[in-house]
């Protein structure tokens, strides 16, 4: 039996996020070798490392949503709800990395209008979107 579309979705979604992160890679180590102090911006390393580990997080959704007893429906809905937010958050940090005006967003002053209530809203999807996926597994391969 092969892949479920909704596993293939999801997949999919880990390697673009992947690739993203090789890409921020080539930006960050531009970057480096062009700073006299041989670093890049801090959100360039911070986008480059959010977006690698986000695309193994997105791996780890796939293995919950492949073994999950939900809907397809409902496995695509978590899913990408949780996965919606990764690529905000790696978004969020290209754009403090261009920007160059921070090194960090939530210093005062330099928080943008709306930052802790995407930070909540983040939080709260995530949780709850990895949480109905983990429930389709449990119900699926435990009980």
């Amino acid at each position: 039996m092969g892949l479920g579309g909704d596993t293939k979705a999801v997949l999919l979604a880990a390697g673009l996020i992947f690739i993203s992160a090789l890409l921020l890679g080539a930006w960050k180590y531009w970057q480096m070798a062009s700073s006299p102090e041989g670093l890049a911006h801090p959100y360039v390393d911070t986008a480059h490392r959010a977006a690698l580990l986000y695309s193994f997080a997105t791996l780890l959704i796939a293995s919950f949503v492949e073994l999950s007893g939900s809907s397809e429906a409902i496995n695509l809905i978590a899913a990408f709800a949780v996965i919606a937010f990764f690529v905000a958050a790696i978004s969020t940090y290209v754009t403090q990395g261009i920007r160059g005006a921070t090194e960090n967003q939530f210093r005062e002053g330099d928080e943008p209008t709306g930052l802790h209530q995407f930070m909540w809203a983040l939080i709260v999807v995530e949780l709850a979107g990895f949480s109905v996926l983990l429930a389709g597994f449990v119900s699926e391969q435990i009980l």
